[in-house]
């Protein structure tokens, strides 16, 4: 098989290290209503501006510039080093961001010091036994936990791409992310951890907002973004090409070289109690 679903989530987590500039280049910012709601709540119920914060896999810090823009003083946990070396040399000399290239499961942290735990798209590779009990212990009375999460929903500005491609994904075998499985309706875009926290005796208060926010690519973009996405980094590289042609030929031919995918971006925020 090309690509095995026994890939563990600790080596599709690592994945991303291996094409920061890509992940950087084509990975887009989260929309500013997001953060204007987020910074909202964190500082419903707290005295002063500034925002103790630790991030969860920033990435190339697509959201981490973000939660600086709104003064915040960021902790970041990235797992990947050479994404680590990226967002030093990014934010170089930004005296507000502290990177640590650990997995946040790891990384010892003072309790009960933060503001905010936040996760941009990095809260799934969190393991699930300290998902919510580390987040906990190193939030201050009232501090928040809060994630953004892109949410692919069925729409007829993909104009069919989705379901055109599905034969092309089966014939490499059965990627870990399965672009046909997408959630109906955009109003129904949730995801996990909003039921697990309404069920969570650790955080209450508990908020969804969601914001559509389709995104447009031309053909090279999209094989860019298809190159950063963990899936994919799994294949052998030869595959990966090869899948990643074909791809692009249904792209170019049938598309007019445009692919858009029809989004959502979710954001969760729970209080802790």
């Amino acid at each position: 098989m090309p690509y095995t679903s026994a890939v563990s989530n600790d080596s599709l987590r690592r994945t991303f290290d291996a094409v920061p500039e890509v992940y950087d280049r084509v990975r887009p910012e989260h929309p500013a209503a997001a953060f204007d709601a987020l910074f909202a709540y964190v500082r419903d119920r707290r005295d002063g501006n500034e925002i103790e914060a630790v991030e969860i896999g920033p990435g190339t810090g697509q959201a981490t510039k973000t939660l600086l823009a709104h003064g915040a003083r960021v902790t970041a946990a990235e797992i990947g080093p050479r994404l680590a070396r990226f967002l030093n040399e990014k934010f170089a000399g930004e005296p507000r961001l502290r990177v640590y290239d650990e997995a946040f499961e790891d990384l010892d942290l003072s309790p009960a010091s933060y503001d905010l735990v936040f996760a941009a798209n990095s809260f799934h590779w969190v393991e699930h036994a300290v998902r919510y009990t580390k987040p906990h212990a190193l939030l201050r009375a009232g501090g928040v936990l809060a994630t953004l999460s892109m949410i692919q929903v069925r729409s007829g500005a993909d104009r069919g791409y989705f379901d055109r491609t599905q034969a092309i994904y089966a014939r490499y075998g059965e990627p870990a992310w399965k672009p046909g499985e997408m959630t109906p309706e955009a109003d129904e875009a949730t995801p996990p951890e909003y039921r697990e926290l309404l069920a969570s005796p650790l955080f209450g208060d508990v908020t969804l907002l969601r914001y559509p926010w389709d995104q447009t690519y031309d053909t090279a973009a999209y094989t860019d973004l298809m190159r950063s996405y963990s899936n994919m980094q799994a294949m052998a590289p030869d595959v990966r090409e090869s899948l990643i042609a074909e791809l692009s030929e249904v792209i170019d031919r049938e598309y007019d070289g445009r692919v858009t995918r029809p989004l959502v971006d979710v954001l969760v925020m729970a209080r802790k109690r």
